[in-house]
């Protein structure tokens, strides 16, 4: 089994039994959970103050271990506070050697696109403590595909995917679509020409979601890819106002725009349904009747 360092370098965990539910169950399952304090640290809105969450990120540099797991607590917000000042080189060069294995989603894609950008460190973007682990009922889907990413130095995902007949392959990269959109004009956000871009969120209105994505057209962005993979934007319904615009209609918008193909349909995000992806993994996307993408060249735990 593996140890599992924990980190929450953005929003106060508010669901505490779901954290403590998760901790209880990795345990069960003969983890060794490291660094738990974190989940009951508060300063104002954050799971602690900056100085604190930038610790935690800086302290990867010299953690010691094989076949350890850092998992992010929770997303919110935070991360960006702390891009300034977070040790790069450091855990890029901690990487070289018997890699950790870093996992989280939302906010914190801010910090794994750096870690991407500025090292070129593969992440994990894929389940978290509370939310996922912690849930009422773990969805197995969720931990199957979990467990699959960061024990097989190659795997495949297959999906009911929407979108026009396609054979490419590229650098798989993305996450949350509003934390990759905030990066842009920054030094951590990932040059990846020909790239796979892959993008989620949560509680975006559709014409939201249509704006960060033509802001990733309108930078050049999205020319630059091989494709974009759009997974799971949960609690984007539309209104009485949108007189019939919904998601469906702003993908197919979209899809006008650009030359590149638009897969659509994958479980990827913030639901209890989600697959994990290494982010800076290299990836082959094929869609025909059904969509495939097979990744490789990602850290794993080692047998």
């Amino acid at each position: 089994m593996s140890t599992i360092h924990l980190i929450a370098p953005s929003g106060y965990c508010i669901n505490q039994h779901a954290a403590a539910l998760a901790a209880e169950r990795l345990t069960q399952q003969g983890h060794h959970i490291t660094n738990p304090s974190v989940i009951t640290r508060r300063s104002e809105r954050f799971a602690g103050s900056d100085k604190e969450r930038l610790a935690d990120i800086n302290a990867l540099a010299t953690l010691a271990g094989n076949n350890t797991i850092v998992m992010a607590v929770r997303g919110g917000y935070g991360a960006s506070r702390l891009l300034a000042d977070i040790d790069w080189q450091g855990i890029a060069a901690r990487q070289q050697q018997q890699p950790l294995l870093i996992c989280g989603h939302s906010d914190f894609t801010a910090i794994q696109l750096g870690l991407l950008a500025t090292g070129n460190v593969i992440t994990f973007s894929g389940p978290m403590l509370a939310g996922n682990f912690g849930a009422d009922t773990l969805d197995a889907f969720t931990q199957e595909h979990f467990w699959r990413a960061l024990t097989s130095p190659t795997f495949s995902i297959e999906w009911n995917g929407i979108g026009p007949q396609c054979h490419v392959e590229g650098t798989l990269w993305g996450g949350n679509l509003a934390m990759l959109t905030s990066l842009i004009g920054t030094p951590w956000l990932p040059s990846i020409p020909g790239g796979i871009l892959v993008v989620e969120d949560i509680n975006e209105h559709p014409y939201r979601v249509e704006r960060m994505l033509l802001q990733l057209l309108h930078a050049g962005i999205l020319a630059q890819q091989q494709a974009l993979i759009l997974g799971s934007f949960s609690h984007a319904q539309p209104n009485d106002y949108d007189a019939g615009y919904n998601l469906t209609k702003m993908v197919d918008y979209l899809r006008s725009q650009l030359t590149i193909p638009v897969i659509s349909g994958l479980a990827f995000g913030h639901e209890p349904q989600t697959v994990t992806l290494p982010l800076g993994a290299f990836a082959q996307l094929q869609h025909t009747d059904k969509t495939l993408l097979t990744l490789t060249g990602h850290p794993v735990i080692s047998g």
